[in-house]
């Protein structure tokens, strides 16, 4: 069955895509979407240029123009339902908290067209499938452990989605990174694709999108910190390219930095635990929001897993033989 999802995007051209067709540079500015798809919302008049509706893909920007799209995606979600366990942390008729292991793709694609959380969800609730994405309102990447709330309908999706937009919904990471912050702080800086790896983001000045990351010091280790991070914005591997956009990025994220990178004088189990960590050392621990339908305003936590406890168990016994003054 074909369910659709209204797709509202708008962002402003940045200076330089003057010269370039309007096509390809949309496609730049939303790399989400296939250049294909969003030609074919050219055609069909979905796409406005400063607030008059263009059909014509070839026609030339100037690079200041404000971009809007309004259209519609088609979603299939007929025969992907999947006997996958769930660990859920709350359930009631309007919203759903799941605690998501690592490992656990949240949408299906190239790649990965089954085995997904989606795919989980709509074995777990079948009326999933008469919602956008099943109800999935933001994202945690694969190998990131924690908290998603899903909306088990239309209206509880508008709620949460506009509470996302708002940046009403607190979400609080535990992360471990390389090196050691003196402390804490924020990162106030665009992020978008990256220029040369297209399955990557980066902090990009010019037509990024606005990311806000706030961070604190938990635990310090001679050449490691435990951190606690709240987002205000949700892009795309946002911790990540933050902390690696500070030279500390996560423990075991080596797509963004984080080889291993033992202490002086390390053991070979603290070495071993490193090379061991291979993903990223993220964890979504906490996440408030105002329920759909009572206005109440709810917590949730999920306890850091298991290969987390013990990585920081091994740093924090290399500081009790080193101390913190040896590195």
């Amino acid at each position: 069955m074909n369910e659709f999802e209204k797709v509202s995007l708008s962002e402003q051209l940045s200076p330089t895509a003057v010269g370039k067709r309007l096509d390809q540079a949309i496609a730049e500015l939303f790399p989400e979407y296939s250049r294909s798809r969003l030609k074919e919302w050219i055609l069909a008049g979905a796409v406005q240029v400063d607030g008059h509706v263009v059909t014509k893909a070839r026609e030339k920007v100037l690079g200041t123009e404000l971009i809007e799209i309004n259209a519609e995606l088609p979603i299939e979600v007929e025969d992907q339902a999947e006997a996958i366990d769930l660990d859920i942390v709350y359930e009631d008729d309007d919203i759903l908290v799941i605690n998501k292991p690592a490992g656990l793709v949240v949408h299906p694609g190239a790649g990965n067209r089954q085995g997904t959380l989606l795919n989980a969800l709509l074995h777990h609730c079948s009326e999933l499938e008469h919602v956008p994405r099943a109800g999935i309102v933001h994202r945690l990447d694969k190998d990131t452990t924690g908290l998603m709330v899903v909306a088990k309908n239309l209206p509880a999706q508008t709620s949460l989605v506009a509470q996302l937009q708002d940046k009403t919904v607190t979400r609080e990471y535990e992360a471990v990174i390389n090196g050691t912050l003196a402390a804490g702080g924020k990162v106030d800086a665009p992020i978008g694709r990256h220029a040369t790896k297209r399955t990557l983001m980066a902090v990009v000045q010019m037509g990024g999108k606005d990311a806000v990351t706030h961070y604190r010091v938990a635990e310090r280790f001679r050449a490691h910190t435990r951190v606690r991070v709240r987002l205000e914005t949700g892009r795309t591997h946002q911790i990540r390219v933050h902390m690696a956009s500070l030279k500390y990025p996560l423990v075991g994220d080596f797509a963004y930095g984080g080889k291993v990178r033992p202490p002086k004088g390390a053991s070979e189990l603290l070495i071993d635990t490193l090379r061991g960590f291979t993903r990223q050392a993220l964890h979504a621990a906490v996440l408030e929001l105002e329920h759909p339908r009572t206005y109440e305003w709810m917590q949730f936590k999920a306890d850091v897993p298991e290969d987390m406890i013990n990585l920081s168990a091994v740093l924090r016994a290399d500081v009790k033989e080193h101390g913190l003054d040896e590195y």
